[in-house]
């Protein structure tokens, strides 16, 4: 199973990276949106000087890019491997919030790839929005991704230790948002894992499991949630090849048993068209045109597989 799963990318692990704590930021409210933004920006901004005289130029450059005028980080730590929160659009007003939750080797020195998925997902949003609907969408890289080519890959570790901060992100964005905002859950890859482990009783509309290796959970129901559930696989994913099995080996459980969009598992199965592993984004594709329906809750209209 090993062989299986650990196939297209490689993430070798970042040395310890000199960087500042994250700033010091008051309780994130519609009101103290601008000044968060601003103190992640002098913070990323720090981060790349701090990088640039330890001679780390690939970091010095990821940090410089995010402290541009025109990002909106609603945190950074620029340590390490690094974390980030990219918000695209007004969270005070939306009443349509996507959040993206990424898969494994997903770091600051590769998160171009990734904030590329939610500025796609945020062009299509705003040029499908029926007019009095505002939306957002939030590039949440806020744990320590997994490496494809690793061991952590195989266990849900690596969830279990991002689920206490996904859900107080999620509660954070009540607070600025209020009731009136709906909240998909975009989960890719073992982000999938992540969202799964986060899943009972989170107060969200949507969850949708994209190139998911399984979940951890044998069926939607045993997510413990009153969330639409959802599941797609590009017909070229790779991750249609992994065994979707769990197994106890010395102690470990590996593995994430049932296909998230078996007929067993229970999900509402959405066509992805031909794409790959990382084509869930791809602009004009079939998976983009669905996903934008389901944060719309334009759901009779998404076709399904």
């Amino acid at each position: 199973m090993t062989a299986a799963m650990v196939v297209p990318l490689s993430g070798a692990a970042r040395p310890e990276i000199p960087a500042p704590p994250p700033a010091a930021l008051a309780p994130l409210t519609a009101t103290t949106l601008d000044a968060a933004y601003k103190a992640n920006r002098t913070n990323a901004a720090r981060a790349a000087r701090m990088a640039a005289a330890d001679g780390d130029h690939q970091r010095a450059a990821a940090d410089r890019a995010m402290a541009a005028p025109a990002r909106h980080l609603l945190a950074y730590d620029g340590r390490g491997e690094g974390q980030a929160t990219e918000v695209f659009g007004d969270l005070a007003t939306a009443t349509r919030i996507a959040v993206l939750i990424p898969g494994s080797d997903t770091s600051l020195d590769t998160y171009d790839r990734f904030r590329a998925t939610a500025v796609a997902l945020h062009d299509r949003l705003v040029q499908e929005a029926p007019k009095g609907t505002t939306t957002a969408v939030v590039a949440w890289l806020g744990y320590k991704t997994p490496g494809t080519v690793s061991t952590t890959v195989l266990t849900t570790d690596r969830a279990d230790r991002a689920v206490p901060h996904l859900r107080e992100f999620i509660a954070q964005l009540r607070r600025i948002a209020g009731r009136k905002a709906d909240i998909s859950l975009l989960c890719h890859s073992y982000g999938t894992v992540v969202c799964a482990r986060t899943a009972p009783g989170l107060d969200v509309r949507d969850i949708a499991f994209l190139g998911s290796p399984g979940t951890g959970a044998d069926t939607a129901a045993a997510l413990r949630t009153r969330a639409r559930v959802w599941a797609a696989r590009g017909a070229d994913d790779w991750v249609e090849e992994v065994p979707h099995v769990r197994a106890d080996l010395f102690g470990w459980t590996v593995g994430f048993g049932t296909d998230p969009v078996s007929p067993a598992f229970g999900a509402r199965v959405f066509a992805a068209g031909p794409g790959g592993h990382s084509d869930y984004f791809r602009p004009g594709s079939v998976s983009l045109a669905n996903l934008t329906r389901i944060v719309l809750g334009d759901t009779k209209e998404v076709t399904r597989a």
